[in-house]
């Protein structure tokens, strides 16, 4: 049985500089080092990473942290939890999550186009916040129709008043691991 491939983030936004590391980190090696905290582009991975020496951060700021060629970040630490963020970095988390969803259109517009049924009774596009059965259903209408090409088509429509802050508030609930279905964040 083959292994799926592991999913790694190519870019990343940075939600907190943590330039004396982070208080009460279990990682004790790195204790009293600069630190920075990001959200990745594209699974939406909360990781830890450490800045090299002569980098400077801007908060928000897209950065590259893939496999080779990083210029601004020495080595990722890991993946972390939601609790383990800073509360300046849970505070710009929807500011760079939303970020992620007005520069990625295609993809998340592709969600509203392509979405399927989870279960018999429940349609993956349901889990949204403020979208019941009567709003998806005149999604999955006008999907047949003609596919959805903007945002902006979208709301002009169906009776969505702002997709992209209801995109946000699933992938902020997705953080939390009450939710038993993730559609956009990596699971932990």
């Amino acid at each position: 049985m083959e292994r799926a491939p592991k999913k790694y983030e190519e870019y990343a936004y940075i939600l907190d500089d943590l330039p004396h590391g982070r208080p009460g980190a279990a990682r004790s090696t790195y204790h009293g080092r600069a630190i920075i905290q990001m959200v990745g582009e594209t699974y939406f991975t909360l990781l830890e990473a450490v800045p090299r020496k002569d980098a400077e951060f801007i908060i928000r700021e897209r950065i590259y942290v893939g496999k080779k060629g990083r210029t601004k970040v020495e080595h990722i630490l890991g993946r972390i939890a939601y609790d383990e963020l800073t509360s300046a970095a849970k505070a710009e988390l929807p500011l760079a999550v939303e970020t992620i969803v007005r520069g990625d259109e295609a993809r998340f517009i592709g969600f509203f186009n392509q979405s399927q049924p989870l279960t018999p009774r429940m349609h993956s596009m349901e889990l949204i916040p403020g979208i019941g059965k009567r709003l998806m259903w005149q999604v999955l209408d006008q999907r047949e129709r003609i596919p959805f090409q903007s945002f902006e088509d979208l709301q002009n429509r169906v009776n969505i008043t702002d997709p992209v802050k209801l995109l946000v508030r699933r992938i902020l609930n997705e953080f939390s691991e009450q939710e038993k279905y993730q559609l956009f964040v990596r699971p932990a």
